[in-house]
């Protein structure tokens, strides 16, 4: 039999070998290395990871590593990870856009053709199981002192009732002066809109009606022909569109307020997509009436979809236009006009309204829409609530709503100043929404400021939360390589096992299936410590294991047979051999997530009855708590064990 030294033992040799080395090499980097070996040593150890939990890199073959800027399970269990052009330019003017599937059970990978620019789009889960996708980037921002030739935004005139006008990009407008500007994209204007007014002698003999046309309009972005200022047109003008002719050319026109050479900000699109799991393609919707990027698009009780705010067509931020899409028709119509900063966290809450936490992910004025507060969609009213300290620092925190979602409780966590600001706070809150008059109250603190955290909701009701930065995009090398674990019952927060792989800007984090969290991409600004080294896009995923599963990977409890499909207020029945065991069963509805704001993950409590060899659970008879579509259910055993998760559709 091999000698296999004590635990007192080794651990002894392990630091008298560090301190041999140190005193042979007497070298920082000896150091430094022996601590690494130590810490690789004791994170490895199962005890360690049956308090901890633990950490493991994915094997991704070096054809399917992308730019993840977007992440959302699918009810097959596989995850589509959304890059577009993933923050690169060159894949941008190249017109390479990538979609990358893991199935994170089999651990395998492929690419899905990709239609769009989908970078900083908006998405949500639809009932059917489909994610809805719209918006995206129609162009690059364009720095101040990189702008060579003027731009602006064109309205684009038709006074023409019996036809739409169409211009391809590359339309040239010529100025009064015959400074020329070209259209970067195709437009299509609408017909005009022709009405007719009758009116009457005195006789009640009607006279001959007047028709009036009012002029529809569309807008485009266009850019100088020529560099430089002469193409400058601070004053509002009228523009004829070069190439028109007869009574095309009389009924079509630009106006533009005026064209300069300020910063050029991204630009969004229109274009809406329905992604199908089962066929594993994008498939065309009707486009949205507004450009739009990085837009919020939350899931209502009834199935549709609201979106929300995002860079238009031009670069500006949208005043409040706001859609709604009906998966029924595949079609938009309007929604009610609010205003909130792009990538705004909004959470369906009891009753149909929204909570706006005041979270965001980062354009828009510091001193407009910041404010946290209720949303009422049917009358359009928004009742601001207090309570929140350090409000000047929500760009790029992180919120959700708290588990079971029947609580009512919505956290706000870390955040930073609005911009490149290097401001980040520690702060944490929480709020009642079932409170007479909430108002917000101070939570445990982050070990430090923190932006770009990524929390995910756990089936044992807590919240696991990961990585971030310091300080903007993660300069000065002030990533943070720490998790966390919060209890909503005590309020606290629990050490958890370490990432090796940093997290801050466009990066995600999800619930698995399985119980685990998988985490994707991170966009440093610079990759040192002097900030003198540009960043390099984190192609790395990481997965986390709780210590619940080290502690028990072998006796997870099993959801056997059972339905499919589970109606509201309805209860099932599923087989398992567990019952006696079983504490808990959560209804988890699976994430789509990106820049920091994942509005569909939400845990729901189900009312639980265990019976001989099977276990019985009951829906909540409320769209609100549970909006359409898909579900895992977990349940968790009396030592805090979950099973592997089983789908079920609910309506």
């Amino acid at each position: 039999m091999a000698y296999r030294p004590s635990k007192k033992l080794r651990k002894t040799l392990l630091g008298t070998g560090a301190v041999v080395v140190l005193a042979g090499l007497n070298a920082p980097a000896a150091l430094s290395f022996a601590e690494d070996q130590y810490h690789a040593y004791k994170i490895a150890q199962p005890k360690y990871k049956a308090r901890y939990g633990s950490w493991e890199r994915v094997d991704i073959p070096k054809d399917y590593r992308t730019n993840a800027i977007h992440a959302a399970l699918l009810h097959t269990g596989k995850v589509l990870i959304v890059a577009g052009s993933g923050n690169d330019q060159k894949n941008f003017d190249a017109g390479t856009f990538d979609t990358v599937l893991w199935d994170p059970a089999e651990n395998t990978f492929q690419k899905i053709p990709t239609p769009e620019d989908f970078f900083c789009a908006g998405h949500a889960q639809l009932p059917d199981g489909r994610l809805l996708i719209a918006g995206g980037t129609a162009r690059y921002e364009v720095l101040d002192d990189k702008v060579e030739r003027a731009g602006g935004g064109m309205r684009v005139k038709n006074e023409n009732p019996d036809k739409p006008l169409k211009l391809k990009k590359g339309t040239v407008f010529r100025s009064p002066s015959g400074v020329e500007y070209v259209a970067k994209f195709d437009v299509t204007v609408p017909k005009a809109k022709r009405e007719f007014e009758v009116t009457y002698f005195k006789s009640g003999q009607m006279k001959p009606w007047k028709t009036k046309v009012t002029a529809s309009e569309q807008r485009v972005f266009v850019e100088a022909v020529k560099d430089g200022v002469e193409a400058v047109a601070p004053e509002a003008a009228q523009y004829e569109i070069v190439g028109l002719k007869g009574k095309e050319a009389d009924n079509s026109y630009g106006i533009a307020e005026k064209i300069t050479m300020d910063k050029q900000d991204f630009q969004g699109i229109r274009a809406a997509y329905e992604f199908d799991p089962t066929a594993e393609k994008y498939i065309p919707v009707d486009p949205m009436k507004e450009a739009r990027w990085y837009p919020t698009l939350v899931g209502l009780e009834d199935g549709r979809v609201l979106s929300v705010s995002g860079l238009d067509d031009v670069g500006a931020i949208l005043p409040g236009d706001n859609e709604i899409y009906d998966p029924k028709t595949k079609k938009w119509s309007k929604g009610p006009f609010q205003y909130f900063p792009t990538y705004p966290a909004l959470f369906l809450t009891k009753g149909g309204t929204l909570f706006y936490p005041g979270a965001n992910a980062g354009y828009g004025p510091a001193d407009k829409g910041r404010d946290p507060g209720i949303w009422d969609l049917k009358k359009n009213t928004f009742t601001k609530v207090p309570g929140l300290t350090d409000t000047d620092q929500l760009e790029t925190a992180a919120s959700l709503m708290l588990p079971p979602v029947q609580d009512q409780k919505v956290m706000v966590l870390g955040g930073g100043g609005v911009g490149e600001s290097k401001k980040s706070t520690a702060r944490t809150a929480v709020i009642d929404l079932k409170e007479a008059s909430p108002a917000f109250k101070p939570g445990p603190d982050l070990p430090q400021g923190t932006r770009y955290l990524n929390s995910v909701i756990m089936p044992d009701d807590t919240v696991f939360t990961s990585g971030g930065s310091e300080d903007y995009r993660g300069r000065g090398d002030s990533n943070i390589l720490k998790a966390q674990s919060y209890d909503p019952k005590t309020n606290t927060f629990k050490e958890a096992a370490e990432p090796t792989v940093g997290r801050n800007y466009h990066s995600e984090a999800l619930l698995l299936p399985d119980g685990r969290v998988a985490t994707f991409g991170s966009d440093s600004l610079y990759g040192d410590k002097d900030n003198t080294k540009l960043g390099k896009f984190e192609q790395r995923m990481e997965v986390y294991t709780p210590p619940a599963l080290h502690r028990g990977k072998d006796k997870r409890p099993v959801i056997g047979a059972g339905p499919q499909a589970v109606q509201l207020g309805k209860t099932v029945t599923f087989k398992t051999a567990d019952a006696d065991r079983i504490a808990t069963a959560r209804l988890m509805r699976p994430s789509a997530v990106t820049h920091t704001t994942d509005v569909e993950q939400r845990s729901i409590e189900l009312a639980l009855k265990k019976g001989k060899g099977e276990v019985s659970v009951t829906v909540p008879d409320d769209a609100t708590l549970v909006p359409p579509g898909w579900y895992m259910l977990f349940v968790t055993d009396t030592d805090g064990i979950p099973s592997v998760a089983k789908w079920v559709k609910a309506s």
